[in-house]
């Protein structure tokens, strides 16, 4: 069978996937920046507000036949209220908001401008729309409007351009300032993902930058920061009534079960505590003592970030794999990104900074990796 040739293409090549089993070891892999997930007080309030509501584990079917709720409705408008938007629109996971929304939104008579290094995603939502898909050069506004310009020339029904604020790899953030005014200036309309900045930069960089109401629409996940799952589109109320009717991912799905749309309320309601406040400046902290330090390694082979996500460029899978295997070996947990997660000759190790994590931890990290 033909599906047996493409795993041992992968085999040959060094990139074939496994499901792996957490082990014992200092995180440097995980997305729980603020170490939520684990958070012995948060866990209870969670636990508090199941036991307090008689919320289940289970929601029983889609949201458009048994799977919604009164509580699901007023979880929306406190997160409306909180992101700054219009409406909002809750889903299973990031990857479905962004599939859902796109494949809702355009059609085969629109082009769809995407940076390079966008999220799988967004590329499959794109696919499911049939509209034009083009990428633009990472970050590069100069390319990009050359891109709209010619899309102009197309004379498409809509142009849509699809970000991330903090993206997901090599851990740089968008120039919001010009993407929002290159969209102005060319009548299209922009969609931020912001899943790895909703939480440790609270509302997302665009409600920071006081861009919210440039964008069409901003996608938050909260398997992330939030240490909670799923997802939300924040958006106008016209298109959130459109995806209600035309997403796929959220009219065929199986809701998510209201047990987890509690842990979704409790971890965004600390968002104004002094517990997340704690631990946003701990992270922030830890990011800039790492930078600081990788800094005086000389190394030409870290990317450049001032977010949670460092990359260490290997440039091929035997020496992303054999570097991973080295760090975990001595207790810490690193997992080595390979093509085609990235681009042939760009396999790296991903390192997720943590708010838990401490300067001695990081310091011998980095004086293991060379």
């Amino acid at each position: 069978m033909k599906f047996y040739e493409k795993l041992i293409a992968r085999q040959r090549a060094g990139t074939l996937r496994s499901l792996p089993v957490p082990t014992e070891g200092i995180d440097f892999y995980s997305n729980d920046y603020l170490g939520l997930s684990r958070n012995a007080d948060l866990q209870r309030a969670i636990a508090k507000e199941i036991s307090d509501n008689s919320l289940s584990h289970g929601s029983t079917g889609s949201r458009l036949l048994s799977g919604n709720s009164s509580y699901a409705m007023n979880l929306e408008k406190t997160l409306a209220a909180y992101f700054q938007s219009e409406s909002a629109l809750l889903f299973n996971s990031g990857y479905d908001a962004n599939a859902g929304l796109i494949q809702a939104l355009s059609s085969r008579d629109d082009i769809i401008l995407y940076d390079e290094l966008i999220h799988a995603s967004i590329r499959d939502g794109i696919t499911l729309s049939r509209a034009r898909g083009w990428s633009f050069r990472h970050n590069d506004m100069e390319h990009l409007e050359n891109r709209l310009k010619l899309a102009r020339e197309k004379d498409p029904a809509n142009i849509f351009i699809f970000s991330e604020s903090i993206y997901s790899m090599d851990g740089d953030t968008a120039p919001l300032s010009e993407l929002s005014a290159l969209c102005t200036r060319y009548a299209a309309q922009c969609i931020l993902d912001e899943a790895h900045a909703g939480g440790v930069y609270g509302e997302g960089l665009a409600v920071r930058a006081g861009l919210q109401n440039h964008f069409l629409a901003r996608i938050i996940t909260f398997g992330k920061a939030w240490g909670a799952h799923g997802a939300v589109v924040l958006a106008s109320d016209a298109l959130i009534q459109l995806l209600a009717n035309f997403a796929r991912p959220l009219i065929y799905s199986t809701a998510l079960p209201p047990s987890s749309l509690a842990a979704i309320r409790i971890a965004v309601s600390w968002a104004h505590t002094p517990l997340f406040s704690r631990e946003v400046n701990r992270l922030k902290e830890n990011i800039s003592f790492f930078v600081n330090e990788r800094q005086r390694t000389g190394s030409e082979r870290w990317l450049q970030s001032s977010t949670a996500i460092q990359s260490f460029v290997t440039g091929n899978v035997s020496a992303a794999r054999t570097l991973a295997e080295k760090l975990n070996a001595a207790g810490f947990l690193v997992r080595p990104i390979l093509s085609p997660t990235v681009p042939e000759g760009t396999e790296r190790l991903r390192i997720v900074l943590h708010s838990l994590n401490t300067r001695d931890e990081i310091g011998k990290l980095l004086s293991s990796i060379k």
